[in-house]
């Protein structure tokens, strides 16, 4: 058996007709930027989300990059961040000029709290929340301190489409909240998209300009803006499904559960889960003491597997000129050389996930 760490099109055919019906259906009007589906789009997702607006974005970078923008935090600015994020989030901080100060993530792969305040200083304007690999951060701390020191809160919620941390999903708990519509996400478009989504009506017009080349008006020009646009296909595939994330979720719920339930190996740290969350399992990251030794067997038997991510952010060439070394965050470079992620995505057949589990139980 061949099973692929991801499979995209199974969900896709699940809802084949209603996918394709959608498309024909924008193709034929003739209309393909900042249009009707958009509009829908925009006010579907702010809804699910449980925010006032929501601005569809033509990725999940330009999402994090324009927010932080519309902040006005840039040059001289810190943002605190956690230092196990995907590079994308430190990048929305830096192309602004801003400067990210790390801090290490807590047992579930998110941001620690209790690690931030020590961080803040005169400098600091906000905290980059990253929701990783499905589950919300312990959002309830982090507002309080965010609101003790009067810091903006910006969520990636990239990972977390649906994710649930007590009565709120996550994205509706910050200043602004960033998504990613990459294909692979539990919310996937069929090419690249990303949205904002606030409570501010003010943020959400700033945003509304800077993603239109810095105009409300077509060549009244206001400011310095950006070409990131959703476009209407693609607002249009999201819109489908949507109506079908929560069922969609759900599976991946169960998928987990399996995973859970079954895979019984001491040499396998399997993750944990917050009180008062309901993850969406995006992911499934397991902690093993020998990662390559573990891949290399599972590859044998044609089980893929990602690792999510070798490297951090604070040792990447990129961020070179920050200035950190091997060394300075323990724990999150523990987890870089340590953790896997398993197959787990919709259409997953229980055949399937039981010979990924059989083959984990019989590793030694």
């Amino acid at each position: 058996m061949n099973i692929n760490f991801n499979v995209l099109d199974r969900q896709y055919k699940r809802y084949q007709t209603e996918y394709e019906q959608k498309v024909l259906k924008v193709l034929r009007k003739g209309w393909y930027v900042l249009g009707e589906e958009l509009e829908a789009f925009e006010q579907e997702f702010a809804k699910y989300i449980g925010t006032k607006f929501c601005v569809g974005l033509a990725n999940g970078l330009d999402a994090l990059v324009i927010a932080f923008r519309a902040l006005g935090i840039g040059n001289g600015d810190e943002v605190i961040v956690q230092a196990n994020a995907y590079i994308a989030c430190v990048m929305g901080i830096t192309i602004n000029g801003a400067t990210p100060v790390f801090v290490e993530p807590d047992e579930y792969y998110n941001i620690d709290a209790s690690k931030i305040q020590e961080k803040i200083t005169d400098k600091t304007k906000a905290i980059l929340v990253v929701h990783l690999y499905g589950q919300t951060s312990n959002m309830e701390e982090i507002k309080r301190i965010a609101n003790d020191n009067h810091l903006k809160v910006v969520e990636d919620c990239a990972q977390s489409h649906g994710s649930i941390y007590k009565d709120k999903k996550s994205g509706a708990f910050g200043d602004v909240a960033c998504f990613s519509f990459y294909p692979s996400k539990n919310l996937g478009a069929f090419g690249d998209g990303g949205a904002i989504v606030t409570n501010d009506e003010n943020i959400a017009q700033k945003v509304k300009v800077l993603r239109n080349y810095g105009s409300q008006k077509r060549y009244h020009n206001e400011v310095v803006g950006y070409n990131s646009r959703l476009d209407e296909l693609q607002a249009a595939l999201l819109r489908v499904k949507l109506s079908h994330l929560d069922e969609l979720n759900q599976e991946r719920v169960v998928i987990a559960k399996r995973y859970f339930e079954l895979i019984k190996n001491k040499e396998i740290v399997l993750p944990k889960v917050r009180e008062y969350v309901s993850s969406v399992w995006h992911l499934f990251v397991i902690y093993t003491k020998d990662r390559e030794k573990l891949q290399n067997y599972l590859n044998q038997l044609k089980i893929g597997t990602v690792i999510h991510y070798p490297i951090p952010p604070h040792l990447s060439e990129a961020y070179t000129y920050l200035g950190f070394k091997e060394g300075d965050f323990p724990i999150t470079e523990d987890y870089s050389n340590n953790i896997l992620s398993l197959p787990l995505y919709n259409g997953m057949t229980e055949e399937e996930q039981k010979f990924v589990i059989k083959a984990l139980n019989e590793y030694k």
